[in-house]
């Protein structure tokens, strides 16, 4: 009787929500919420067709679950020695084994041919109305707009949480941390509303992998090869996700940020960010003075440099070099210049020093005399210029 009311309890209460819009109406937040049930709410075709397809799969598998474990118990208790009965003493049933083998097959095939249909039309790239290439590095990720409205565009995309919210082993983070508690990014990713925006995904260093859930995108990103995905938001919002392919030690520090805004305020976040790449590209020509590149220097470095080399430039053992009485920091310019343009791999440590040139002239120049004029470095050619840099760029 107690489990006969709370039953009718249980009804009672989802005829209530289903009746009220405002709560059987299910809210897309785009990232991972707490006690989450099933997959994130999709916001895309592809990714409706993938939940479905998830419930349709375990549907089936539930009833098949309950057929043949309910056959099996009212075996078990319908046909138990204390009730009288003998073991049957048949071999074969050949009506048995035609049943055995074409129910599963059947059942395979009815789940097949729908998942495969998805899968296809996963991989149809063409006719994008925006394509975008995402690079990812340890451990940020790199983004550039190469076709359709924004082309043009290229950024890099930090996690921006404050490593002090982080902590670490023994290090007790100091801060109140918010709902998006490193799934925030200095640079987000925006992209027009039902626009098919085509990904083009690749990797500097080892393999990583561009995920949104709620967009039911998951493509690696792997050193030396290019691999495309799409999708095609139909809802405004802010979308989440994050590397999902173990990449070293800050894995867990490379989130994904995607905003899908109107095509109005697409077209206006496109030539405001146009307008600043514009007025923060550094002329080249310009000479600039001690001063003005390590204070320039040291905002870059600690931008990108200083998960491997750490703040105080003595790298990590065996992982990472020291540039603190590095030969190549101290030793000719023109050596360094082409470490960060074109990557370096002395075979001394497990990973290669990527190449920097989505750095500006400016940019490479300025860290370059950073790490040259820091910490024990006392380096004869203390200074390189912008120009220094454009010039090794072309050769």
């Amino acid at each position: 009787m107690t489990y006969a009311k709370r039953l009718q309890a249980l009804m009672l209460g989802l005829a209530v929500s289903a009746s009220i819009p405002a709560l059987a109406e299910p809210v897309i937040t785009g990232r991972p919420v707490e006690h989450q049930l099933n997959l994130q709410l999709p916001v895309t075709g592809i990714g409706e067709e993938v939940y479905n397809l998830h419930n349709y799969m375990m549907l089936v598998c539930l009833v098949i679950f309950i057929g043949v474990f309910g056959v099996m118990f009212y075996s078990v208790f319908k046909h138990r020695k204390s009730l009288g009965h003998k073991p049957a003493t048949f071999h074969e049933s050949t009506a048995v084994e035609i049943a055995w083998t074409v129910v599963p097959f059947l059942i395979v095939i009815g789940m097949a041919l729908p998942a495969t249909r998805t899968v296809v039309a996963m991989k149809d790239t063409s006719n994008a109305d925006l394509t975008i290439k995402a690079t990812g590095m340890q451990w940020k990720w790199g983004y550039d707009y190469l076709k359709g409205e924004g082309e043009g565009i290229s950024f890099l995309s930090n996690l921006s949480t404050p490593r002090a919210l982080v902590g670490g082993p023994g290090v007790e983070p100091v801060g109140q941390r918010n709902e998006n508690y490193l799934l925030e990014v200095d640079n987000e990713v925006v992209v027009p509303v039902n626009k098919k925006v085509r990904l083009i995904t690749t990797a500097n260093d080892v393999i990583h992998s561009w995920t949104i859930p709620a967009f039911a995108v998951k493509q690696d990103a792997i050193p030396g090869f290019v691999r495309d995905t799409w999708f095609k938001a139909d809802q405004i919002g802010t979308y989440r996700g994050n590397c999902v392919e173990l990449c070293g030690k800050d894995h867990a520090f490379m989130p994904i940020v995607v905003k899908v805004v109107s095509a109005e305020d697409y077209t206006k976040w496109v030539n405001d960010k146009k307008a600043a790449m514009a007025a923060s590209a550094d002329d080249a020509t310009k000479t600039w003075t001690l001063d003005e590149l390590k204070t320039r220097g040291e905002k870059v470095y600690t931008t990108n440099c200083v998960a491997c080399h750490q703040a105080n430039g003595k790298g990590v053992p065996n992982a990472f070099a020291s540039l603190d009485g590095s030969p190549v920091v101290n030793g000719p310019k023109a050596e360094q210049i082409n470490v960060l343009l074109n990557g370096k791999h002395s075979g001394k440590f497990p990973s290669a020093m990527p190449a920097w040139k989505q750095l500006s002239d400016t940019e490479i120049a300025s860290v370059i005399t950073y790490t040259r004029n820091s910490w024990g470095n006392k380096a004869a050619e203390n200074i390189v210029q912008p120009a220094e840099v454009m010039a090794a760029r072309s050769k």
